[in-house]
C-alpha cells in the first residue's frame, strides 16, 4: 500500500511536490482551501523573463498531479503526532494518517488600502499588480477600458521595505514583475509614456538584468529613482503624483491616467493557522522558520514536516518549482529511512 504524503497547498509547489511524489511511489493528498488549483500563478498571464503564459505552466502541472488525492475547499481542522505519523483531521470531515506532511501555503498580497496617500480604493485610476494582470487576463475594468491612456506610473515596493507597514523585507519579484507589466501595457498603448518609481532596482535573476534593459532601450520605459509622497486628483479626474528624482535631486511631478501600486508579498493568515495545528515556529517576518536559511530551508523543527515554496520567504516561480522537487526528495529520503 503506497504511504500517503499530505500537502497542505495547492499551488505551484504543491502540485510540482506531488507530482514528483507520485513518481517516487506515493500517495499525495493535496488540501487546498480555494475552488481552484494554482494558487496566485492561476491569476497571472505572462510569467517573466520569457513571458511564458502562465495558464500553461498551471496546465501542465495540474496535469501531472492529476493521480493525486485533491481535496478543494478544504482546510486543516487539526493535526496531531501520534506513534511516528500525523492524524490530520479536515474540515470536509475526512481523516488522513500520515508519515509526512509538506507545507505550500505560499503567501498574500499587501492591501494597498493599507498606504492610504497612493488612493487605492480612493481614486479611480488606481489599482494593484493583481488588477491589472486580471485585466490582462481579459477581465474587464473601468480603470482602463474605454479610457484615454497617455501616461501610466508605477509605484514600486507598496508594503515592502516599510517599517511602518509592518514589513521591512523586500518581496523580491516587485521590480521585475513592474518592469514585465509595464512592457505589456506599452504594447498595449503604444503612444502611452509609461513610469516607474522604484527605491533600488533589485533585478537578481537569470535574464532579469536583459528584461530591464529592453524595456528602456526597446519599449522607452522611464526609471525615476524615488518613492512616490502623494498622490492626487486634478478636476478633471487625472491623477497627480509627487515624488522626487533621488538621482538628480529634484522633485517630480507628473499627471498620469492610470497608477499602479506594486503590492508586496506578505505570510498570509494560512501560515499563521497551520502553524498552530502542527506547533511550528514562525520567523521574525512571519513566514515560517525553516531548519536553518542555507542547508535546510525546506525543513522544519518537528519531525516529518517540511516546506517549499513562500510559505518560508518570497520566491520567484523558478524558485518555487525547484524547492518543491527538493522537499520531494527531503520526504523520499525521510520516509525511506523511518
Amino acid at each position: 500500500m503506497k504511504q500517503n504524503v499530505v500537502i497542505i497547498g495547492g499551488g505551484i509547489a504543491g502540485l510540482e511536490a506531488a507530482s514528483q511524489l507520485l513518481t517516487l511511489g506515493y500517495s499525495p493528498i493535496i488540501v487546498e482551501k480555494s475552488e481552484r488549483l494554482g494558487g496566485h500563478v492561476a491569476s497571472w498571464h505572462k510569467l517573466f523573463p520569457d513571458m511564458k503564459p502562465a495558464s500553461e505552466v498551471v496546465a501542465e502541472l495540474v496535469r501531472k498531479s492529476a493521480d493525486a488525492n485533491i481535496f478543494l475547499e478544504t482546510e486543516v481542522e487539526s493535526a496531531n503526532l501520534l506513534r511516528g505519523s500525523y492524524i490530520v483531521n479536515l474540515s470536509n470531515g475526512v481523516t488522513v494518517r500520515t508519515g509526512a506532511v509538506l507545507i505550500t501555503t505560499g503567501f498574500e498580497l499587501f492591501d494597498a488600502h493599507r498606504k492610504e496617500e497612493y488612493g487605492y480604493g480612493i481614486y479611480d485610476q488606481v489599482m494593484t499588480n493583481s488588477d491589472l494582470e486580471g485585466w490582462f487576463n481579459g477581465n474587464p475594468d473601468k480603470r482602463i477600458d474605454g479610457q484615454d491612456m497617455n501616461r501610466i506610473g508605477f509605484v514600486h515596493c507598496v508594503g515592502s521595505r516599510d517599517v511602518k507597514a509592518g514589513n521591512s523585507q523586500c518581496s523580491k519579484v516587485c521590480c521585475v514583475t513592474a518592469v514585465k507589466q509595464a512592457t505589456e501595457l506599452k504594447e498595449r498603448f503604444t503612444q502611452a509614456e509609461i513610469y516607474c518609481f522604484y527605491m533600488d532596482l533589485r533585478l537578481f535573476g537569470k535574464k532579469y538584468e536583459d528584461f530591464y534593459i529592453n524595456a528602456q532601450r526597446d519599449y522607452g520605459i522611464h526609471f525615476i529613482r524615488g518613492r512616490v509622497s502623494e498622490v492626487s486628483e486634478n478636476i478633471d479626474g487625472r491623477l497627480i503624483v509627487k515624488a522626487e528624482d533621488t538621482l538628480s535631486g529634484k522633485p517630480v511631478k507628473v499627471t498620469m491616467d492610470l497608477l499602479v501600486l506594486m503590492s508586496g508579498m506578505l505570510c498570509g493568515k494560512d501560515c499563521r493557522r497551520t502553524a498552530s495545528a502542527f506547533r511550528l515556529e514562525t520567523d521574525s517576518d512571519g513566514f515560517f522558520k525553516s531548519r536553518d536559511n542555507i542547508t535546510g530551508i525546506t525543513e522544519s523543527g518537528r519531525p516529518g514536516v517540511f516546506y517549499a515554496g513562500a510559505c518560508t520567504g518570497t520566491k520567484t516561480v523558478p524558485e518555487t518549482i525547484s524547492e518543491a522537487r527538493s522537499a520531494a526528495l527531503a520526504i523520499h529520503n525521510y520516509l525511506k529511512d523511518a
